[in-house]
């Protein structure tokens, strides 16, 4: 169901998905039918109190769109929460930190139940519901590096703090580059979007926009095939390690960054066969995102399912 321009009155469940992200924020509202609304916005400014007035302006304009409201929101964020739902880290936004997030929450929604999950984690989930696989690693690839771990059966999102850091596994740990962490050679300070556009740019001698870097890969500019190369060589790396620790069936790239540079995930899988080890591990399949850079947004969306399941026979 599209939202037009007018106010619309939804009698069935409407559950809200939310994925907070370093640049930008993405919200999908859905019913049993399909989206009402889907809306992604850039953060205005770079405070927590400034960011959590746009993101209640952008909900509110959802609202006053829906009369019936939300009955469960759903949450991915990178960062890290302590046990009481505060930030404890985000290297990509550290203005949140110390941020209660939870209680922010709680004031925006009032009522309404609301379950937060590590980003990486509801990619995961989402991926593999879509492709019917029970087990299935996540990365997405954007202005960090998150991932997660999908199990079918496996209870989701214990607690609501997400453990699976996949972004902080260290690939060049003497001479990578510092991470926002405050460690170095993490694969998100090698491998992530603003890495590879920073080594594009150090090969090409000149500033290098995302938009450029996909003209370089599809010309094949050297300076843009050098800067991608390895950035894929690393994520195969991490693939390669956390696949033969929980043997997933499938591994799948997502990410704004990862969906739109020509070729991507193309290098990714064939690095990961280089490293294979013949015989001993078992190599999965990689593909590319059925949800391109949305797929937390839509694991969002299923966590808030979880919370509060369809009605049997609404419409």
């Amino acid at each position: 169901m599209a939202l037009g321009t007018g106010r619309l009155t939804v009698t069935e469940t409407v559950w809200l998905g939310v994925d907070l992200g370093g640049t930008k924020t993405a919200l999908r509202a859905q019913t049993g039918r399909g989206v009402v609304h889907e809306r992604v916005f850039r953060w205005e400014t770079r405070g927590a109190g400034a960011d959590l007035a746009q993101l209640s302006a952008e909900v509110g304009l959802l609202r006053a769109r829906l009369a019936g409201g939300f009955d469960a929101v759903g949450v991915g964020t990178p960062a890290t929460l302590d046990p009481l739902g505060a930030v404890s880290a985000w290297p990509n936004r550290p203005e949140w930190i110390g941020l209660d997030l939870r209680g922010a929450f709680r004031e925006l929604f009032g009522g309404v139940p609301v379950r937060f999950a590590d980003d990486g984690d509801l990619g995961a989930l989402a991926e593999a519901d879509a492709g019917g696989v029970d087990r299935l690693l996540y990365l997405g690839v954007g202005t960090g590096i998150g991932g997660g771990m999908a199990i079918k059966g496996a209870d989701f999102g214990a607690g609501g703090i997400g453990p699976f850091e996949i972004g902080h596994v260290i690939t060049d740990p003497d001479d990578g580059p510092p991470c926002r962490c405050g460690r170095r050679g993490c694969v998100q300070a090698v491998a992530s979007g603003p890495a590879t556009l920073e080594r594009a740019a150090a090969l090409r001698g000149a500033p290098v926009a995302f938009d450029e870097l996909r003209r370089g890969m599809a010309a094949g500019e050297e300076w843009a095939v050098a800067a991608v190369e390895l950035t894929c060589r690393r994520l195969a790396a991490v693939i390669t390690g956390v696949s033969e620790l929980l043997a997933p069936d499938a591994v799948v790239i997502g990410g704004g960054f990862a969906a739109g540079v020509p070729g991507f995930v193309a290098t990714v899988e064939s690095h990961v066969h280089a490293l294979a080890r013949r015989g001993v591990s078992e190599v999965p399949a990689v593909r590319g995102a059925r949800f391109g850079g949305l797929a937390t947004l839509h694991g969002a969306v299923a966590l808030a399912r979880l919370l509060v399941p369809p009605v049997p026979g609404a419409s």
